[in-house]
């Protein structure tokens, strides 16, 4: 057996899978979802122009992609007015999260985060050793206050926080984000997971210069650029921090035909602008889902819509389990009290034509208990 015995980290560690794919769920059901609604996905797709780069680089994939991602990282750059060296790519923001928490944080040291938010997030620091500290939420959002207390009481090395929030939709202003890192305390980083950025207002988004070494940002092309097949994303941060990703991360990691989607789609800012329209246009119409039904829908800066079922997590894993008998996959937060919620993705119409018929069925048959 000491052949096949594990590292002490992963030996202690349980078999995790942050979320069960919809296709996992699929195949237990024995059939497709008619309408798929829980996984944050841009249902929309990508901008055709980065539909045909990606088919042109396929004729290439003999070759591996630039391990520089030269021509991507130079343009991200040219996007946000920062030299290149601010810049870093990698497999999602799930993967550069993951190199992050290796880079950083050594076993035993601190994390904070909110209990109930992106649970990738806690996978990886679980499994680099680091140590969780969470704090609840607030009013359906993250609560930065009680981030930096329990930093400073814990002397953590990394903060996380999400703007705007997955599973809620909710946001901080920028100016608060900003008023954060003042009073971070020595020593810590503050992880700011903007995945949902392109969706959200604009004085949501904070102005940070992008060699503060308080602070590291993520974006992606998963969701506003309906790339989230593809696993592309990338950070912005101080170019000291951004050079250490070099140490451990996977040089090819980011395939040759994802660069090409991801550069073409950056591009096309009239694709970005009309996905937005339609995601709006979908958040309104989830909305009006819910008070159709007497329910209650958060106030959402995402691609996704909390949906108030007006009672406690049982009453909400009932109607998912109701929808999900009847094609529709959807999602529910995972902590109490967020979990009277469930969490439905913007889509195109036939699939919300879908969900609309089905909604009403799934909370009878959940409110018979």
């Amino acid at each position: 057996m000491d052949r096949l015995r594990f590292a002490p980290i992963p030996d202690g560690l349980p078999a995790t899978v942050p979320f069960t794919g919809p296709e996992t769920l699929e195949r237990r059901r024995g059939a497709p979802f008619t309408a798929r609604l829980g996984a944050n996905e841009n249902g929309f797709g990508p901008t055709p122009l980065a539909v045909e780069a990606m088919a042109r680089a396929a004729a290439e994939a003999w070759k591996y992609g630039d391990p520089d991602s030269h021509a991507l990282r130079s343009a991200l750059a040219a996007y946000h007015g920062v030299a290149s060296g601010h810049i870093m790519l990698g497999e999602g923001i799930d993967g550069l999260l993951g190199l992050l928490v290796r880079l950083v944080v050594a076993p035993g040291e601190t994390v904070v985060t909110s209990d109930g938010a992106y649970p990738t997030f806690n996978y990886h620091v679980a499994g680099f050793g680091g140590r969780l500290v969470k704090v609840p939420y607030r009013a359906d959002a993250e609560d930065p206050d009680a981030l930096l207390v329990a930093a400073r009481d814990h002397g953590a090395r990394l903060v996380y926080l999400a703007n705007p929030d997955n599973p809620m939709g909710s946001w901080h202003p920028g100016a608060r984000i900003e008023a954060m890192l003042a009073d971070l305390p020595q020593g810590a980083l503050l992880v700011l997971d903007e995945a949902y950025a392109e969706f959200a207002p604009a004085e949501a988004i904070p102005r940070i210069d992008p060699a503060d070494d308080r602070v590291i940002r993520f974006r992606t092309f998963s969701k506003a650029y309906g790339m989230a097949g593809a696993r592309i994303g990338y950070a912005t941060g101080p170019e000291p921090l951004i050079a250490g990703f070099d140490r451990i991360r996977n040089h090819f990691g980011i395939n040759r035909i994802a660069q090409a989607g991801a550069l073409a789609a950056l591009a096309d800012r009239d694709g970005l602008e009309r996905v937005c329209r339609a995601v709006a246009a979908a958040r309104a119409r989830l909305e009006a889902i819910a008070r159709d039904n007497g329910l209650r829908a958060l106030s959402s800066a995402t691609n996704f819509v909390a949906i108030d079922c007006g009672g406690d997590g049982a009453l909400a894993r009932r109607v998912l389990d109701a929808l999900a008998d009847l094609g529709i996959f959807a999602r529910m937060p995972g902590v109490a009290p967020m979990d009277r919620c469930i969490r439905v993705s913007c889509a195109p119409d036939p699939e919300l034509d879908a969900f609309a018929q089905a909604l009403p069925r799934a909370l009878a048959q959940a409110r018979q208990g």
